[in-house]
């Protein structure tokens, strides 16, 4: 496995460097999906290197950027990757630096494997759940080999006397509005609003930045995948609000229900 893992890194590593070459170019030609969704060179050019990549593998792909099999002929796969080329697209437009390149082993369901590289910042989150261990570090040559001995392993954080909520503080929804009061009351303390893009949300929970991240809007497997794999390493649990279980992944519907990452037992 220790191949495959390593493929999956060097991919998201690789595309994450032709993100920044286009990222500090003028014209991203930025297009509109048909969920009125941006588009940009950038997705499309990352998610070719990535697929050259895992393919390799031969194991078979979810991408959002690729052709959407039906549900018939995914339901048997044993193992899949879930694979977001260009997590954030909204946040590359606005050069804020809070984009991700997002790429998940699933196995029966679960994701066993996950990596999460900041092109930005040449950082790179890596959740082995297996053997439950997450790392954090940063990519400074171009021909990276991933080292664990090179990496921090990170860890949730202890709750004091803040509660950390990752959450936008411009565009709230209702239901996370009374989920941090619910949390007030249960609790008794302070919370505090963290905001972030992209699946650095999750990250910031698996490294102790944050306690809670309550997602009561609309995502899709690609965007949940590999931060799930980095909190569920990290010793976090990924809980689907409908189900009251972890999430699980290659559904026949891609679109996930609200779920809740939480440190807070």
């Amino acid at each position: 496995m220790e191949k495959i893992y390593k493929t999956a890194i060097k991919a998201a590593i690789d595309s994450g460097h032709k993100i920044m070459e286009i990222y500090k170019t003028e014209d991203f030609q930025v297009e509109s999906k048909s969920d009125e969704s941006p588009l940009t060179i950038a997705d499309k050019s990352a998610n070719d290197i990535i697929n050259k990549f895992l393919r390799s593998t031969g194991i078979p792909i979810i991408s959002e950027e690729n052709k959407q099999l039906e549900f018939s002929e995914r339901k048997d796969w044993n193992k899949c990757w879930i694979v977001d080329p260009l997590d954030g697209t909204k946040e590359f437009i606005k050069r804020n630096g809070e984009f991700t390149v997002n790429i998940a082993l699933i196995d029966q369901n679960k994701p066993v494997f996950g990596v999460i590289y900041v092109p930005a910042k040449n950082e790179l989150y890596v959740g082995d759940v297996l053997n439950q261990k997450s790392y954090k570090g940063t990519v400074d040559e171009v021909d990276f080999d991933f080292q664990e001995s090179n990496f921090d392993q990170i860890h949730p954080s202890v709750i004091g006397d803040i509660i950390k909520v990752v959450g936008s503080r411009s565009h709230m929804n209702q239901d996370t509005l009374d989920y941090i009061e619910e949390l007030k009351a249960k609790y008794n303390k302070e919370v505090e609003i963290v905001s972030k893009g992209s699946s650095l949300k999750f990250c910031l929970v698996a490294e102790g930045k944050a306690d809670v991240y309550p997602r009561f809007a609309p995502t899709m497997e690609w965007d949940t995948a590999a931060g799930q794999a980095i909190c569920n390493a990290a010793g976090l649990l990924v809980i689907d609000r409908q189900t009251a279980k972890p999430m699980k992944y290659n559904r026949e519907n891609l679109l996930n229900n609200y779920f809740l990452v939480s440190n807070l037992g």
